[in-house]
């Protein structure tokens, strides 16, 4: 079975900012990172149960899941959850977000902002 994936625009955002903070360091990688990113995405087609649930998960009570890109280090976590589409009634995939792994997790964000609207 083949999982329609959808990428919200909180998580093009991210996507976009971590791009631009590589390439000031150095152009070749950002350009293969981003590349490498949507190609990780585009993996959640097949079996996207098959990445654990994000520690946010719980305190979020949603099923966040998480599918870790790129080198030990210099990881990013690329949170989604797997839905029904209103319209077909088919379970699509939705990147939420996309996280470095030093980053603050999503509860203390949205802890801070008291909106979970982050989170389509």
């Amino acid at each position: 079975m083949t999982y329609p994936v959808e990428i919200t625009p909180f998580a093009i955002a991210d996507a976009e900012l971590a791009y631009l903070w590589l390439r000031e360091r150095s152009p070749e990688a950002a350009a293969a990172w981003y590349n490498g990113l949507f190609d990780a995405i585009d993996s959640l087609e097949k079996m996207p149960y098959r990445c654990p649930l994000s520690p946010e998960s719980e305190d979020l009570n949603i099923e966040l899941r998480q599918l870790l890109y790129g080198k030990r280090g210099q990881q990013y976590r690329i949170l989604y959850t797997i839905e029904i589409d209103e319209r077909s009634g088919e379970e699509v995939v939705r990147v939420q977000r996309i996280r470095h792994q030093a980053q603050d997790a999503l509860t203390k964000i949205l802890e801070s902002s008291e909106d979970q609207s982050e989170l389509s």
